[in-house]
């Protein structure tokens, strides 16, 4: 059992390096055998644990900030979590991931036995499928200390594949190229540029496993010494691509709100909380810092992706179930370990980048929702100058003509109703 954990370890450690040479020959035979992650089975490397259970996740909404924990931990503590990713289990697939895994090919034994109890046996709220955010939500967890103008400091240990397949979905009205509500078409396409095509749109039956949406099953396979997702090119073989494991969703509590579904609680839009921020850089190695809203910050996360484009333009990444491990820190206001825009705003960094964010309406829809690209674009470069400015002591004036020289603003994505962009400024160049 031992060795199987090491090797299940190095093949996991080479999948968060973003598909990096490994060091070593039984390391690379791990790689090309990937496994499933059952809960409580295999490596946790967390001084704490935390589950995925029906009773207790959130299935489609993040907490408020009055919401009871499921765990309580000290600052500087670290916590292994099982998520769910929500393919395969939603309504339009079916609910019932035996069948619809298996209908791929996958035996009844590689499916997540706490993603078959999620769809089978989550009561906690009444599923809308077309109200409801898809995401399965794990925690809150209280991190003693924090307090409402502080900063949570999340550090990403590991994100370790729980199962070697993944979806990637495209879903009627939503993704970069939609059919509105209405039957409308988007501004700059026509309607024969929809995807999915119009033709297949069966919304109108209210049933949706005939809505027509599209789930594209995508193994997962080792590739000499990497893992890779692989797609059918038909008469050329597959296109493989490698894995790039992360959280699409991290967050802390950010809303007051007086009951479960709330529409400020729905898990699609980011906010200033963090939550569904879709940022591909924010695997293993690198650190998410959230503004803290309530006492505890009440941090949780879900959306699991075993890779993802910027962009995300179909709607979903490769998402696939993942177990990560996070050591959680407050930095108190005030005080040092947390970058200034930090205290009000989401930011990261990874090994040699900051990262910085803007969102177009990160008010999680209070009075409307925006997805305004360029609402997004300004934030991130406004928080970018008061980050060159304050913490690396740049002239304004110099650091906006160092930004538009040297600095790359990628789209996040295009998907969350709240879309994001992100600047990545390189470390080395101070």
């Amino acid at each position: 059992m031992d060795i199987e954990r090491r090797s299940l370890l190095r093949a996991a450690a080479a999948v968060g390096a973003g598909g990096m040479v490994l060091g070593s020959a039984s390391a690379a035979r791990a790689a090309r055998t990937p496994g499933i992650l059952q809960p409580h089975q295999g490596p946790i490397a967390g001084q704490h644990y935390l589950p995925s259970r029906p009773e207790q996740v959130r299935w489609g909404y993040v907490p408020s900030v009055t919401s009871d924990p499921v765990l309580r931990i000290a600052s500087g503590e670290t916590v292994t979590i099982d998520t769910v990713s929500h393919e395969g289990i939603l309504e339009d697939q079916g609910r019932d991931p035996l069948a619809w895994f298996g209908g791929h090919g996958v035996p009844a034994g590689n499916v997540l036995t706490d993603a078959v109890a999620v769809a089978r046996d989550y009561d906690r709220t009444t599923r809308d499928f077309d109200v409801d955010g898809p995401h399965v939500v794990t925690g809150p967890i209280h991190v003693a200390g924090a307090e409402p103008g502080d900063v949570l400091k999340v550090e990403i240990r590991t994100a370790l594949p729980r199962v070697p397949y993944g979806v990637v979905s495209s879903r009627h009205g939503k993704g970069a190229l939609p059919r509105l509500a209405d039957g409308a078409v988007p501004a700059g396409l026509t309607e024969a540029e929809i995807m999915p095509p119009v033709a297949t749109d069966g919304r109108r039956t209210e049933v949706p496993t005939r809505y027509g949406n599209v789930s594209v099953f995508t193994p997962v396979r080792g590739r000499g010494e990497h893992l890779v997702g692989a797609l059918p090119r038909p008469g050329h073989g597959d296109v493989e691509f490698p894995l790039r494991p992360f959280m699409g969703m991290m967050g802390v509590a950010f809303a007051d709100a007086g009951t479960l579904t709330d529409p400020r609680l729905n898990s699609i839009p980011p906010t200033l909380g963090g939550g569904n921020i879709d940022i591909n850089l924010l695997g293993p190695g690198s650190t998410f810092y959230l503004p803290v809203f309530a006492e505890g910050a009440l941090f949780y996360v879900g959306d699991p992706h075993l890779a993802m484009g910027n962009g995300e333009v179909a709607l979903t990444a490769l998402e696939g179930s993942l177990r990560a491990t996070y050591r959680l820190t407050v930095v108190k206001k005030g005080r040092r370990g947390a970058p200034s825009v930090a205290f009000r705003y989401p930011f990261a960094e990874t090994a040699g980048a900051w990262v910085v964010i803007g969102l177009s309406d990160p008010d999680g829809s209070t009075g409307g929702q925006g997805s305004d690209l360029d609402v997004a674009m300004r934030r991130a470069t406004v928080n970018a100058l008061d980050f060159l400015q304050r913490d690396l002591g740049l002239d304004r004036a110099v650091a906006y003509a160092y930004l538009s020289a040297a600095v790359d603003f990628s789209v996040s994505q295009v998907v969350d109703r709240t879309v994001g962009v992100h600047a990545t400024i390189t470390k080395a160049h101070f």
